[in-house]
């Protein structure tokens, strides 16, 4: 993506002839003077998480405490983006049409002051089309970051064509590492939740009735 689709700079300047109507002169000299460093904040700004955060804050071993589970949250994160992704690009084709409507009333626009009410509308318009791109930018680094991810967890020993297939061993292992953070001062209605839970998951995979789902997952990495 040219960055320069992202360069908020002239908006900035164009802007900052306006803003003796909300700002003081000084104000308005100092914000000036800013521009540049403001356009590298906006440009390098934190959007969405990092490689650091998607691995502690979100992968956290007490939530998904097996590679599996790992894996299987990042197709979920990778998917959220994807699709917030792609419907970021249809709102940005939306608002480039729209430019150019605003565009065409500008031209034709007889009245001066409907005029400058299209132009202004035109100057935000230009802005959210560079906050779009750059939002997209990084939806598409979170979509490759979590790809990353899939790979890196992914080393054969779980069945990655099925989500059912581990979950009673991820979520004993959760519902477990819940019990043991439970303490008086925990709700009872959280406790019996954790509780209820944690108790049927042993149930069923005690009574079989995981069995067919346990059977296939031991079956396709050559447990038998």
């Amino acid at each position: 993506m040219n960055k320069e689709k992202r360069n908020i700079q002239i908006v900035a300047e164009t802007e900052s002839k306006y803003l003796t109507k909300i700002l003081d002169k000084e104000d308005v000299k100092h914000f000036k003077s800013l521009i540049p460093e403001l356009k590298d904040t906006w440009m390098k700004k934190q959007v969405f998480r990092t490689d650091t955060e998607m691995r502690f804050s979100v992968l956290t071993d007490n939530k998904y405490g097996t590679k599996a589970a790992k894996y299987w949250q990042s197709v979920r994160e990778q998917n959220t983006h994807f699709e917030n992704l792609i419907q970021l690009s249809f709102e940005a084709r939306t608002n480039a049409v729209e430019i150019k409507k605003l565009q065409k009333k500008i031209d034709k626009e007889k009245d001066p002051l409907e005029r400058e009410l299209f132009e202004i509308e035109l100057e935000q318009k230009i802005y959210e089309q560079a906050s779009n791109e750059l939002v997209a930018k990084h939806r598409m680094r979170e979509v490759a970051g979590w790809a990353k991810l899939k790979k890196e967890f992914n080393d054969g020993s779980f069945d990655d064509k099925d989500v059912n297939t581990h979950q009673a061993e991820s979520y004993l292992y959760r519902l477990e590492q819940m019990k043991a953070c439970i303490t008086p001062a925990t709700p009872q209605a959280e406790v019996a939740n954790i509780v209820g839970q944690l108790e049927t998951l042993k149930r069923v995979r005690k009574s079989g009735e995981l069995l067919p789902q346990m059977k296939k997952k031991r079956i396709k990495h050559g447990h038998r």
